[in-house]
């Protein structure tokens, strides 16, 4: 944590613009419903919305991504389809990909109810592309049934776990996906170190030289140049979950994701609110009410130091809110100085979490 003011003054000012969602595609399929106020949207059952990839935004990055394949020398291209989350069922050479990448006005639904979005702009979805490709591919040549695969990369046959500790400082994973996705599974670690080998700015030879992981890298370039003229064994084009059989309304779905998301939230102890906060002096603000201005800035930074869900961080807030109020608090110093104390309190707290192995990460 060496450097952590520094570092969140640094990027406090540059947060937002890098989180703003890419312009929507120029021709995007009209649909009836578009016009329609967010209420009937909510109540409308996902598989009656009628989506398709085809004239979506997701579309030219699915072509990209076959482009980036053939590039080197694929025969394989995987499948896609539209789905309620990121995903490649076992057996499966292909992946889902959110609805909501079908239509602008989906994605902003997701962003008001979830406060983000999993792939939200260009490059954040080819990060996401590439890794579930590299699951499809596995799926497809049946990778990870073989004893060089599983010596380096462990059996993609275990179970996978509800949460997971990882090591921030490992050197044995490649670093792709935040969470450091690739120590959470052996299916995972393979799936991001092939995400790193696929993906054309990364030169992985010269970022990973000093690194236990390039042996992995190297493996899989190894790996490659055998199976990347042959055509695949597994060619189902099977759709697990398609948007066409999801008889969720959209109401329900962001009700069970944010349930979800609920759930175990950490919370900060009563006397680490009294050690942040104080009691009234003179004309100091209220701690609800610097909560409730700080309140977006705070998700944004923490989120981007400890990869968790904006929606859970902002479930921490919302207590904390509730809790000072209860308490009579208020605000004891300067501004400036009390949003990195706040910022570095919640990243304490939520890698605190982690660490104690309750902090329940999507794997």
């Amino acid at each position: 944590m060496f450097g952590f003011n520094k570092k969140i003054k640094q990027i406090a000012g540059r947060d937002r613009r890098r989180q703003r969602p890419q312009r929507a595609a120029k021709r995007t399929r009209a649909y009836p419903w578009t016009e329609w106020s967010d209420q009937k949207l909510l109540d409308t059952r996902i598989c009656d919305l009628g989506l398709t990839i085809e004239g979506s935004e997701i579309a030219p990055l699915i072509g990209q991504l076959n482009r980036e394949l053939g590039q080197r020398g694929f025969v394989f291209r995987p499948h896609c389809w539209l789905s309620d989350t990121w995903f490649c069922p076992d057996g499966v050479p292909g992946f889902a990909i959110p609805f909501y990448f079908a239509h602008p006005r989906l994605k902003r639904l997701e962003k008001t109810h979830m406060l983000e979005i999993e792939g939200i702009n260009k490059s954040a979805c080819m990060r996401l592309m590439r890794h579930e490709t590299a699951h499809a591919l596995a799926n497809a040549y049946r990778l990870h049934l073989r004893q060089a695969w599983r010596r380096r990369f462990g059996r993609a046959s275990r179970t996978y776990p509800d949460s997971y500790l990882p090591r921030p400082g490992s050197k044995n994973y490649v670093l792709h996906l935040e969470g450091w996705y690739a120590q959470s599974h052996p299916a995972e670690d393979w799936a991001e170190t092939f995400a790193v080998w696929l993906d054309p700015g990364t030169r992985w030879q010269q970022r990973y030289r000093d690194w236990p992981a390039i042996k992995k890298l190297n493996y899989v370039d190894e790996l490659m140049k055998e199976i990347v003229p042959r055509p695949a064994p597994v060619r189902t084009r099977k759709q697990i979950d398609a948007v066409s059989t999801i008889k969720l309304t959209l109401r329900e779905y962001f009700n069970e994701k944010q349930a979800r998301l609920k759930q175990e939230f950490p919370r900060l102890h009563e006397q680490q609110l009294h050690d942040l906060f104080s009691g009234k002096t003179g004309r100091n603000e209220r701690a609800s009410r610097f909560l409730r201005r700080t309140r977006r800035e705070a998700i944004d930074l923490t989120a981007r130091w400890t990869s968790d869900a904006r929606y859970r961080i902002d479930q921490t807030l919302k207590d904390m809110i509730k809790r000072c109020d209860e308490l009579d608090l208020y605000v004891p110093g300067q501004e400036k100085q009390m949003k990195l104390q706040l910022i570095a309190a919640l990243v304490m707290l939520y890698m605190g979490s982690m660490r104690s192995g309750k902090s329940r990460l999507t794997v």
